[in-house]
């Protein structure tokens, strides 16, 4: 009998689980769990949600990983437990913090030298030092600090078993060098204003890190991004353009790289390879916000945006709706321009689908011209990516090809796959088929992006 691995994906939203055949990459049982609304939760919600969504699939499994949400800063104090509630990706309260970080670093250029990337308020690093300003005590009762991934990983091993962590979510924290694959415990100390316990880091990507006390081997687990890119089987110069909560364009590479604009961040991902990213706050929540002002569903919401023309009739919508990070505009809000006594729901509704994808095929363009590398397959994943409207206009905008991946949880996926090579101890992670993608064509609408990218510019000193 083939051995069984658990794949677990602690997203913003929820916790998911695959039971998976490691030989296959088949599917045999999948469950799920919510996670508290806010930018701010107590992480032992996360632990009751593993516990309900993966608790009954453990006893199953050989071997087990867990992907986790980016960023997110868990405190623990010397006993392990939790400080204050972890700050996720998209608090920005952190956004001043994140720049005095640059300053202190010397400037933009040494903080991708460093660490790889720009520093953003949604990095682990900006949210210790808001921490240290805003709330001394806590900062001072701190011990350890972990990402959201590491804290569910630490509680599905044995008892006293030592935190641990991977290099894809490490380099995400602002204190993770991926020049010298190492720790910068003074980028802690600068942050934070003392030292912090931080987690073990695997000498390889394949490398078994921890057992359940059941014996089951637990891989190093990733962040979410890194593990999509696992569970989509991803290439040098492919594509994923996911939209989440965030939308987050990833592209596998081969070279480390680097961007002071802040545009491009140069992680790390699960294989030993690196994933140059670009991230927006605003994603399925344009979607979401267009749905609650037009008063629709999902379906009739994609039905309008169709049933309008490329440009929207004129109508053009900045979709920053709570800040932004790609640009980083922390402060920014949303701006609606081009409306007239004419404009229909139809065109509002396409107004907010077009928004979204031009906000993407940004992220894509910057990819490519940072890396140097052209988009070799671009493959489209999430909740947002259902949409009929998003997956007609995405080629469109985009002006090529997309590939329209099945429905599936590719963060868990993705994990289950990192658990399978733990497992096997091979060179390489086992090659699971994907099947069910489908690639969806259409003339390009240049001019769509081009008044996209004039408002923007536009308003690039409104906030």
């Amino acid at each position: 009998m083939a051995p069984l691995v658990l794949g677990i994906d602690s997203s913003t939203q929820s916790t998911k689980a695959l039971l998976v055949d490691a030989e296959t990459g088949q599917v045999l049982e999948e469950r799920r769990a919510s996670h508290p609304d806010g930018i701010e939760v107590d992480p032992r919600a996360w632990l009751d949600a593993a516990r309900e969504a993966a608790g009954p699939l453990l006893e199953r499994a050989d071997a087990l990983a867990v992907g986790g949400q980016q960023h997110g800063m868990v405190l623990l104090d010397e006993a392990g437990e939790v400080v204050r509630p972890a700050l996720l990706w998209n608090d920005t309260r952190s956004a001043d913090a994140a720049t005095t970080l640059i300053e202190e670093m010397g400037g933009p250029q040494a903080s991708v030298e460093e660490i790889g990337s720009l520093m953003v308020a949604s990095f682990t690093a900006s949210k210790l030092r808001w921490v240290r300003d805003e709330e001394p005590e806590n900062a001072q009762r701190a011990a350890q600090v972990l990402l959201p991934h590491d804290f569910v990983s630490l509680h599905l091993a044995e008892s006293g078993t030592a935190p641990f962590t991977d290099r894809g979510d490490a380099s995400g924290t602002g204190y993770y060098s991926t020049r010298e694959e190492a720790w910068k415990p003074e980028l802690v100390e600068a942050a934070l204003g003392k030292n912090l316990e931080l987690p073990r880091l695997p000498e390889a990507p394949n490398e078994v890190m921890a057992r359940t006390a059941s014996g089951a081997a637990i891989a190093a687990g990733t962040g979410d991004n890194m593990g999509a890119a696992l569970g989509l089987s991803l290439g040098p110069g492919d594509v994923s353009v996911s939209i989440g909560t965030s939308g987050v364009c990833a592209m596998v590479s081969d070279a480390r790289p680097g961007d002071a604009s802040g545009t491009v961040t140069g992680f790390a991902d699960a294989t030993g390879r690196f994933l140059p990213m670009t991230t927006t706050i605003n994603a399925s929540r344009i979607l979401e916000a267009g749905r609650a002002l037009l008063g629709v569903g999902h379906e009739e919401m994609a039905e309008l945006a169709l049933a309008s023309e490329p440009g929207a009739r004129g109508v053009t919508l900045l979709p920053y709706f709570d800040g932004e990070r790609t640009p980083n505009r922390p402060h920014a809000r949303a701006t609606l321009t081009g409306m007239s006594s004419s404009t229909t729901r139809e065109d509002v509704a396409r107004a907010y689908v077009e928004a979204l994808l031009c906000s993407l095929a940004d992220g894509i363009t910057s990819l490519e011209e940072r890396t140097g590398t052209a988009a070799r397959r671009i493959t489209l994943i999430g909740g947002g990516a259902r949409s009929r409207a998003v997956q007609q206009l995405a080629p469109a905008i985009f002006g090529r090809e997309v590939t329209i991946a099945p429905d599936g949880e590719f963060v868990a996926l993705g994990a289950a796959r990192q658990a399978a090579w733990a497992l096997a101890g091979t060179e390489e992670p086992p090659a699971w088929e994907i099947s069910g993608s489908r690639v969806v064509t259409a003339d390009a609408t240049p001019e769509v992006l081009g008044a996209y990218r004039e408002l923007k510019e536009r308003t690039s000193d409104w906030s």
